[in-house]
């Protein structure tokens, strides 16, 4: 089959054909129709992520057809499904266990023809999404949901505010606090992105590249009973003072560097809460398959290309031009 492989430090992305996986007891043979690439696969591709290996195929993101199923998983054969990459979570619902692993490092993952899933990790796909919408949800989807509702418990007519709206996980932050009731302020460098969070919902926006964007926030808002950031850097100084009391500030990423100085006697003051947040549970992941399927959200989708044109996918990524999720299909 071909698949997308991590080779080496020096060539991390190799379109190549592989051996085809053959399913154990419990596990079934996945036909990859589309696969969606996250910001941690890039990061792996620079070798700026923990327990990285060679060779190993990418991908976390997938969705496709049961093609061949091993002892006892027989039933699945034939049914389209998403795929959840949170595996081992573990016994607390509150953090993940010792053994806890996301699909694509360091077991092999869905930018390929095939990818080998045991069944526990199999969801039906969404009916109203193609295999690019569905393929665009799991990691993303994901992780923004447990930010939204297991860490900060949104409720409806919280003013929510979504650091750096472009990347995937910003935009189902979005999409999943709009469909909540929520209403939902963006940042981003790009004011095309910012319009574009409008026709989603936002309702208002700012760059954050602007000198005064803390204080032009607090002039449209007021003021955020949630805040959610996956940059941290040095204008993570600026959110306690743009919260509410009792808000909620959650962060996943750190992508702009680590959490700065900052006048602590907000977040005692104001009785915030500072929330770190990774992935999810399974019953996370089912929770958030019923809100979009109740919601009828559509993922958005930046670009659709071929998988032997991956090469290009991971430099749109890695110039972070997209909007949306960037996926990767079989032809």
């Amino acid at each position: 089959m071909k698949a997308v492989v991590l080779e080496s430090a020096e060539n991390p992305i190799v379109v190549k054909e592989v051996a085809k996986p053959v399913p154990g007891a419990g596990e079934v043979l996945v036909q990859i129709k589309a696969a969606a690439l996250n910001r941690r696969d890039w990061w792996i591709t620079q070798g700026k992520y923990a327990g990285i290996k060679y060779p190993t195929i990418l991908g976390a993101d997938g969705a496709g057809i049961v093609a061949e199923a091993g002892e006892g998983a027989e039933s699945w054969v034939g049914k389209e499904v998403i795929i959840n990459p949170s595996h081992n979570w573990g016994d607390h619902s509150e953090y993940q266990g010792k053994d806890f692993k996301i699909l694509g490092l360091p077991d092999d993952g869905t930018l390929a023809e095939y990818v080998l899933v045991k069944t526990e990790y199999l969801y039906p796909k969404p009916t109203h999404l193609n295999w690019e919408q569905a393929a665009a949800i799991p990691l993303a989807g994901l992780t923004a949901y447990r930010a939204l509702f297991s860490k900060a418990h949104l409720k409806r007519g919280d003013k929510v505010l979504i650091v750096g709206v472009g990347a995937g996980t910003g935009t189902f932050l979005l999409q999943w606090a709009v469909a909540a009731g929520a209403q939902v302020f963006v940042t981003s460098g790009s004011s095309e992105k910012i319009e574009r969070a409008r026709q989603l919902g936002a309702a208002a926006g700012v760059d954050y590249k602007a000198q005064d964007w803390a204080q032009e926030l607090k002039h449209l808002a007021g003021g955020f009973d949630i805040v959610v950031d996956s940059a941290l850097g040095p204008d993570f100084a600026k959110i306690p003072d743009l919260c509410n009391p009792g808000g909620r500030i959650v962060f996943f990423g750190g992508t702009a560097g680590n959490i700065p100085e900052l006048n602590a006697r907000p977040l005692f003051w104001k009785q915030l809460q500072l929330l770190g947040s990774t992935m999810g549970t399974q019953e996370e992941f089912k929770a958030m398959l019923q809100f979009i399927n109740e919601h009828k959200i559509v993922p958005v989708v930046d670009e659709v290309l071929p998988l032997a044109d991956a090469k290009t996918a991971f430099e749109k990524m890695g110039a972070s031009k997209q909007f949306g999720k960037i996926v990767l299909v079989n032809a």
